[in-house]
């Protein structure tokens, strides 16, 4: 199968890289590494089992260039997953936000529509999209109700997939994702509390909880989701539409983070600062329609997720120098 990923440098667009690659396909990498990292490709880029099959573009999905190389690389699969991600800096910033998240995946639906591309399978968001459902865990029947400028505009790509697919015949799969976490997520970014809350405990810095900590999110680990990523790629023609990716499963902020102290052996406890514009107090996704068509359901739980991604942790992240003395202490 050739495929082409935006986004190809994340921490999700890289682990769908490398499982790709493992499985035989054909990868062209597409990243302006602006948030991407470019060491998560390493293996991808190291000459061996992969050579010929791998190749990076630095480029952007606004770029009009990009409708040259969808062409040249002549996909049979488009995985979406470029995207700006800080719901902050959506709320400060709509207009560059829309212009990543909206304008940009326009362009990717032009150049795969124009290279005749008819999967296209998009990162959506399953934790914004519905905005304050009546009843938990929220299904893809609920009317949507998106909150932030974030959420606008990822659904407004769910729709203009939808949009494709009517006047063109493409077939976009979109994945609502729930809140995802594990190795390579950024331990200094917004979007991802697990790895901030670790990478904080890890080097000693007080970690924050927006809220009393009572908020529930849930969390699905990458590995599941690149699983999804790869299910839709290989889904009959005939399945579009969107699909959850999440477990079901309700989890505090708090009880997050006392697992992963738990996990580290700490007995730190954080601080607390206002709820952020634009946050959700509950979410978690019903996933009963990615197993119907999709034959997905997640497989990792998160206490087994949080110690494989504080595993990851200890090897990026640089610990204060009195770390070991304070855990022995302790």
């Amino acid at each position: 199968m050739r495929t082409l990923v935006t986004g190809a440098a994340g921490f999700i667009g890289s682990t769908l890289v490398d499982r790709l690659l493992a499985e035989g396909h054909q990868v062209v990498g597409v990243d302006n590494f602006s948030t991407g990292n470019p060491a998560n490709l390493d293996a991808a880029k190291s000459r061996g089992a992969y050579r010929g099959r791998f190749s990076l573009m630095k480029v952007d999905v606004q770029a009009p260039e990009l409708t040259d190389i969808v062409a040249g690389a002549n996909p049979d699969v488009v995985f979406h997953l470029a995207a700006h991600v800080d719901l902050r800096a959506s709320v400060s910033n709509p207009e560059f936000d829309a212009r990543t998240n909206i304008l940009g995946t326009i362009n990717v639906c032009e150049a795969s529509r124009r290279a005749g591309v008819k999967r296209v399978v998009y990162a959506a968001s399953g934790g914004s999209r519905y905005g304050v459902p009546a009843r938990l865990p929220v299904d893809e029947s609920c009317p949507v109700g998106p909150l932030s400028p974030y959420a606008v505009a990822k659904l407004a790509g769910e729709f203009y997939l939808g949009a494709y697919a009517e006047m063109y015949g493409m077939a976009p799969i979109c994945l609502g994702l729930a809140n995802v976490y594990g190795p390579r997520q950024s331990p200094t970014g917004e979007a991802g509390v697990i790895a901030v809350f670790g990478s904080a405990l890890l080097t000693g810095r007080p970690a924050t909880v927006y809220g009393d900590g009572t908020s529930t999110r849930d969390y699905v680990y990458v590995g599941d989701v690149v699983d999804a990523f790869v299910r839709a790629a290989e889904a009959p023609v005939a399945v579009v539409g969107t699909y959850n990716i999440g477990t079901g499963i309700q989890t505090t902020v708090a009880d997050v983070y006392r697992m992963i102290a738990r996990a580290l052996g700490e007995s730190s406890e954080p601080r607390h600062a206002t709820v952020r514009t634009g946050e959700l107090q509950a979410i978690a996704l019903d996933t009963s329609r990615s197993e119907r068509d999709l034959g997905w359901r997640p497989a990792v739980k998160l206490y087994e997720g949080i110690h494989r991604t504080v595993s990851w942790l200890r090897t990026v992240v640089e610990p204060p120098s009195n770390y070991e003395g304070a855990c022995r202490a302790s």
